[in-house]
């Protein structure tokens, strides 16, 4: 790695002129008809995002949550020459295991913040101080404030993992331990390779079949597993035409994000909506319609609606070319003793056990999906306290 090493400090202050130009542009949307007699599986109805929009316009209020967002340590640095957002906070207890948790798409920095308080000071949230941690919390490249993205390149998730062990460097942590999902949940499972002799143990949640692969066949599965590769494969069918387009023509995509508040608020409403607990009718209903536009905002404010569509597209080319490969000889590529391994699977997931390579953990919830730190901090900070304990 490269650069000065340098790690500055950070603030969020998004100028009053884009607040002003997000709610002229959300109060100027030119609405579609909705087909009478149809809903949400045609996609957002037109209803539901109307009032949602309003709300983000003339209801939401983001300079209480910027201030809530910068009540955390926040900086910056440069790694491979290109500028990583990140969350430090250190736990009051010295001998805490420091943390590095990644987030997915269509997620951010911000889905952790429900989960920052518990982990670095479980004595002041009912648990064993002997479970704490130092948490960092990058944002993705491509992602919230780790834009612009400089170069093409970074939708390779070594080398994101490459650059997340660097960051851990940086601040002085020779040993960690890593937990993520989505993307996030890529980046983790890369980092021992990134990283080798570093991460004491690897956490993800809500791995899947790979989401353009064959279906999924049902014949000698388990009851549980027969139920998510019944889910995965309907969504297979019908739930995949955003992957399709962001891993094929992201930048013509980005027009409509970069350029449609309320664009970019359909695409990652519906994904709120399919991804979270099946018990929740609606986006807000999971997780909160605040925190949902906290979400929504920081990719519009950072134009990362476009951003992380190009980050997806190269990551899906990437991951194509590895499997194309998968039978090469692999003697060059970099290698390290797999570290102790945990699954989480949420009620919304599509893991299938049968397909998953053994680890050393595996929980199932029937609450929570794609965001338990969002949806449900305490199943989450409970498993990752539960399993990390064998690794300090």
């Amino acid at each position: 790695m490269d650069d000065t090493k340098d790690i500055r400090p950070f603030h969020i202050d998004i100028p009053q002129t884009d607040l002003d130009d997000l709610r002229d542009r959300l109060t100027r949307t030119r609405w579609p008809r909705q087909t009478g007699g149809t809903g949400w599986e045609r996609g957002v109805p037109v209803d539901y995002l109307k009032d949602l929009a309003a709300y983000w316009a003339n209801g939401f209020d983001w300079r209480a949550q910027e201030k809530t967002l910068n009540e955390y340590p926040q900086f910056t640095t440069t790694i491979d020459g290109q500028d990583i957002h990140f969350l430090h906070v250190r736990s009051p207890e010295p001998d805490a295991l420091p943390l590095i948790l990644s987030h997915g798409w269509p997620g951010s920095f911000a889905d952790f913040l429900d989960v920052i308080g518990p982990l670095t000071d479980p004595r002041a949230h009912g648990g064993d101080p002997a479970d704490a941690f130092h948490v960092v919390i990058p944002s993705l490249p491509g992602f919230g404030f780790s834009n612009p993205v400089r170069e093409p390149g970074w939708g390779n998730l070594f080398r994101v993992a490459a650059a997340f062990g660097e960051l851990m460097t940086r601040l002085g942590y020779e040993r960690f331990a890593a937990q993520g999902g989505d993307i996030g949940g890529g980046v983790t499972t890369l980092l021992p390779m990134a990283a080798p002799g570093r991460v004491v143990a690897t956490h993800v949640n809500g791995p899947s079949p790979y989401p353009l692969g064959p279906a999924v066949d049902l014949d000698g599965l388990s009851d549980a597993d027969r139920a998510r590769a019944e889910r995965f494969n309907a969504a297979r069918e019908d739930g995949m035409g955003y992957l399709h387009l962001q891993s094929t023509r992201p930048h013509t995509l980005a027009y409509a994000l970069n350029d449609s508040p309320t664009g970019q608020l359909a695409w990652i409403a519906e994904k709120f909506r399919e991804w979270t607990d099946p018990a929740a009718d609606l986006p807000e209903d999971a997780v909160g319609r605040d925190r949902l536009l906290t979400d929504v905002s920081l990719y519009w404010f950072t134009g990362s609606g476009a951003s992380s569509a190009e980050i997806l597209y190269e990551g899906m080319r990437a991951y194509r070319e590895m499997a194309s490969h998968s039978g090469d000889d692999q003697s060059a590529w970099p290698s390290a003793p797999a570290p102790p391994q945990g699954v989480a699977v949420f009620a919304a997931d599509l893991t299938i056990r049968a397909l998953t390579a053994p680890v050393d953990h595996w929980s199932e919830f029937d609450r929570g999906g794609h965001f338990p730190a969002m949806e449900t901090p305490d199943l989450l900070v409970g498993d990752l306290r539960e399993f990390f304990r064998t690794a300090r």
